[in-house]
């Protein structure tokens, strides 16, 4: 049987070319979504609440995108009609979101615009592992890393270049937009949808038949029959474990969810607890639908689910803590740097006025800010704690910052204000050099990608990939032993080589063990083990900060390095079934 052709790179690049836009998209939405929410009169409490339309939609639409072009087939292919459909909606959602009037259409578009971004990008996953043999697979994702390192170096800086190479203003009345961020989603509409347009044109794909006697000829090289690839039980085995397994799962998220409302915890946990509640009424929905006779693509993605092969059960894992990771490196990173490094200390004396003041607000039930002062009261009364552990000063929060600074809520002493301000302005440096940590880490991630085909070929991908992920841990824990920010550029080259990998090596062992009819539903499955870590980190790393951590976010890109260390061991008990260096010496003897 005839093996999958090996490509050319610059067929590589072209097969790659759309995630540049893709990832464009990604990066001027992660950069500026807060701040146009915030000048629409967004609640500052309320903004992760706002962003958790991401990882939600892209829970739901991509094992649905993934199940669609699996059995998809017509004059443009197989997965390229959801490249394009993606990309027309996602770039028509770029040039209304900057132009939203209101609040609630500026929520509107950002779910639009990350179904959208979903849409597009699952397929370009299982693109790869059509298109390429096991031993190109490899440098297939690592293409894919390079743009996006691309993509969001660039994407992120993109308001500034306007505002001070292209002389566009940042500035706006009051409740409207700059310019120079509407005119920076205007471009990244016009490179997404360009970006995504060359694949579409550049790149044939192979029929389902071609698919299919590859695939047969895959499993020969290899000596697997499908049943070592994906062990597949009577239906009324699946039935009968869903059904054990929905009630326990449901019960759980209502138990967990009466916990939160009842003991008055943060609300962001009920994205975590209402989800687990989600998951449970789902399977008890497919067991229902299955006794009944009747089949959908909620059933099916279900079965696959249950039914996926060892490896994807053990990369998932090592996705799961890897992505915690990011996630709480992406949400702490700022506070942590500027808190740990810059000068934001307050000491008694300014606590004991916070206090005084606080007090007088107290009674102000009916003021439109009254719903925040919860929030601040706690972090003024954890910096008491502080004070009175012995600490002589307190890294304060920009909540309380923010909050006092604001004009006409309460008279500070000029002392005070004056603390504050310089709280603030230190703050913003911090800030400000975090975004250029942010962007060297995602620059050397670019560069760093067409190495790690070479590394792995020297070793093999999951000593490639443990040895990434180690230097990702050794970045973020360094944090921690520095005190001039400048050496936090070096550490952000250990988090570049770890994000270049994460991107690329687990979907490259991932592609080898799914079989081709299924590979876009288990790409989009495997987006579950990015979504959930996010969803719970989002839900309780605020809650470890506050309590466990004593309010020092620094812990939480320590606790980021210890779940890359625990990856990293984890990836070694990865089964690499098409590893090609593997494959071969097993030939050879």
């Amino acid at each position: 049987m005839k093996r999958k052709p090996r490509l050319s790179f610059w067929q590589i690049w072209n097969m790659s070319f759309g995630f540049l836009g893709i990832q464009f998209g990604f990066a001027l939405q992660n950069a500026n979504v807060s701040r146009i929410f915030e000048t629409l009169g967004a609640d500052v409490a309320l903004i992760p609440i706002l962003w958790i339309a991401a990882p939600v939609t892209g829970l739901i639409v991509q094992p649905i995108v993934g199940y669609l072009s699996d059995k998809t087939w017509n004059r443009l292919g197989r997965r390229r009609p959801y490249f394009l459909i993606g990309a027309i909606f996602a770039s028509l959602a770029l040039f209304v979101m900057p132009n939203s009037p209101v609040l609630w259409v500026a929520a509107g578009m950002l779910w639009i615009l990350d179904a959208s971004i979903n849409i597009t990008m699952e397929p370009f996953r299982a693109f790869v592992g059509d298109m390429l043999p096991s031993e190109q697979r490899t440098k297939g994702f690592a293409m894919q890393s390079f743009f996006i390192g691309i993509a969001a170096f660039v994407g992120s800086f993109l308001p500034w270049i306007m505002t001070n190479v292209f002389d566009v203003s940042n500035t706006a009345p009051e409740g409207m937009i700059p310019d120079s961020v509407k005119f920076s989603f205007y471009v990244g509409g016009v490179i997404f949808f360009l970006t995504v347009m060359w694949t579409v044109y550049s790149t044939r794909e192979y029929s389902p038949e071609e698919l299919k006697a590859f695939d047969e000829a895959e499993k020969d090289r290899l000596g697997v029959d499908d049943t070592q690839v994906r062990e597949e039980p009577p239906e009324d085995g699946l039935v009968q474990s869903k059904l054990k397994h929905g009630p326990i799962i449901a019960l759980i998220g209502l138990i967990t969810t009466a916990l939160v409302y009842f003991l008055g915890l943060e609300q962001e946990l009920y994205i975590l607890t209402i989800g687990i509640l989600a998951a449970g009424v789902l399977l008890l929905i497919t067991v229902w639908m299955q006794k009944n006779g009747k089949k959908s693509g909620l059933v099916e993605v279900s079965d696959d689910l249950y039914l996926m092969p060892k490896t994807m059960k053990q990369l998932a894992v090592v996705q799961f803590f890897s992505w915690f990771a990011l996630f709480a490196m992406w949400i702490y990173t700022t506070s942590a740097v500027t808190s740990h490094i810059y000068d934001m200390g307050i000491g008694d004396v300014e606590v004991e006025e916070l206090e005084e003041s606080l007090s007088v607000l107290e009674g102000q039930v009916d003021a439109e800010w009254y719903s925040r002062l919860p929030r601040v009261r706690s972090d003024i009364e954890s910096f008491r704690e502080q004070i009175e552990e012995g600490e002589t000063q307190i890294p304060a929060t920009m909540r309380v910052v923010n909050f006092f600074l604001e004009e006409g809520r309460v008279n500070i002493s000029p002392e005070l204000r004056g603390s504050l301000k310089g709280i603030e302005r230190e703050y913003n440096v911090g800030a400000d050099w975090v975004g250029v940590a942010f962007a060297i880490y995602n620059g050397f991630a670019a560069l760093i990608a067409f190495f790690l085909p070479v590394m792995a070929k020297f070793t093999n991908r999951k000593i490639t990939h443990a040895i990434a992920l180690v230097g990702g841990a050794v970045g973020l824990i360094s944090i921690y032993f520095i005190s001039d920010p400048i050496w936090i550029l070096v550490s952000m080259v250990g988090v570049g080589l770890a994000w270049a990998s994460i991107l690329s090596m687990p979907y490259a062992i991932l592609a080898g063990s799914l079989p081709s009819e299924k590979m876009g539903v288990y790409m989009g499955i495997f987006n579950f083990f990015i979504v959930l870590p996010q969803i719970l980190a989002a839900s309780i790393l605020g809650f470890l900060v506050g309590t466990v951590f004593g309010g020092q976010p620094i812990f939480a890109l320590i606790l980021g390095g210890a779940t890359w260390v625990l990856a990293a061991g984890l990836t070694f008990l990865v089964d690499d079934v098409d590893d090609p260096d593997q494959v071969s010496t097993e030939s050879a003897t």
